[in-house]
């Protein structure tokens, strides 16, 4: 333990450097020098204090700042260790998300800009599997400074998150009550979903019905159909439930709502295919904006979160490491398909 004092008190007298960041330089010369290495045990906050005099405060900040940025890890009641041998990166960051969509791609580009060149971003997808799910987190647990992630409703959900250092752990896009303390940036389903479904309904009220495509088995939240159900009851609407969109079944005088990409992108087309005006002829609506529904076919309806926002607000997060529960609003966008 005295060469990794030796490499702290080098950095004594050194002009414009802080008491902190002599402490978390001098260590992380240790870790280059090779006199720590990675599982190696780190000197306590009490030998710190009596060998340099440093304010408790001011070793729990550094230590925060080396395990922040994945170096260090503590372990309760045992000490602070050597995590990682590479002190290059300022930040290693565990991304978890369901897959690339375009919107999820909206969110990491964001994110990954606002983070700089000073984070570390590996990408994970779960698609909905929680056996996927729960073998990534015990993969990448330990190894990370700090956990974003995209939860999947499930009974073992909370379990294995659990399993996370709640400090380090941001839930992100959809909220799951997993009990305890965390930090949340999320979306509401159902009652946003009723809300823009019934600012539509003296729209869809003009067209003979409404068919909804429910895919249970996929990340679509069971909130949107519960609010589908109770506004086609509200408002006395002729409704359809179906699971997949059939090529070529589309027919005019009626509303489609679907949050799948490719089953929009097939009704588009047999749109055209058909001659069937939108907004006219058929009305569609879509679960989750982004650039090319702005566009395509002179505007789809949407509504949705902004994960531009979220994204925004996540990296603020990682920046700053303050607690944050913020829901984000959803925001009906009418455009000429409905």
């Amino acid at each position: 333990m005295r060469d990794v004092f030796q490499e702290i008190r080098q950095l004594e007298g050194i002009a414009g450097l802080s008491k902190h960041e002599q402490l978390v330089q001098g260590i992380i010369n240790a870790i280059n020098d090779k006199i720590l290495s990675q599982g190696d045990m780190l000197p306590s906050v009490n030998s710190l204090i009596r060998e340099f005099g440093f304010a408790r405060e001011t070793i729990a900040r550094s230590y925060k700042d080396l395990t922040s940025r994945g170096i260090v890890e503590s372990k309760n009641r045992v000490g602070f260790y050597v995590a990682n041998g590479d002190t290059e990166k300022q930040l290693r960051l565990a991304l978890i998300i369901f897959a690339f969509d375009s919107f999820q791609e909206v969110f990491y580009k964001t994110f990954r800009d606002l983070l700089g060149e000073t984070t570390h971003v590996d990408v994970f997808f779960h698609h909905n599997n929680i056996d996927v799910f729960e073998s990534i987190i015990s993969s990448v647990r330990g190894k990370y400074g700090m956990y974003v992630v995209a939860p999947i409703p499930h009974k073992r959900t909370a379990a294995i998150l659990h399993t996370l250092p709640m400090s380090k752990f941001l839930m992100i896009d959809r909220y799951e009550p997993i009990g305890g303390d965390f930090s949340h940036i999320t979306q509401e389903f159902e009652r946003s979903s009723y809300e823009a479904f019934s600012k539509l309904s003296n729209t869809i009220r003009s067209y003979k019905g409404m068919v909804y495509y429910y895919r249970p088995s996929s990340d679509t939240p069971i909130e949107i159909l519960n609010a589908y159900k109770k506004f086609v009851k509200d408002y006395k609407i002729h409704s359809t439930i179906a699971t997949t969109y059939e090529p070529g079944s589309i027919q005019k005088g009626y509303v489609y709502f679907t949050i799948n990409n490719t089953e929009l992108w097939a009704m588009l087309k047999d749109c055209i295919a058909k001659g069937l005006t939108l907004g006219k002829d058929v009305g569609i609506l879509s679960h989750n904006d982004d650039v090319v529904k702005e566009i395509i076919c002179n505007g789809i309806t949407t509504y949705s979160a902004d994960f531009k926002y979220m994204a925004e607000r996540a990296a603020e997060f990682v920046l700053r490491r303050e607690p944050v529960r913020e829901t984000i609003p959803t925001t009906l966008i009418r455009r000429n398909s409905l």
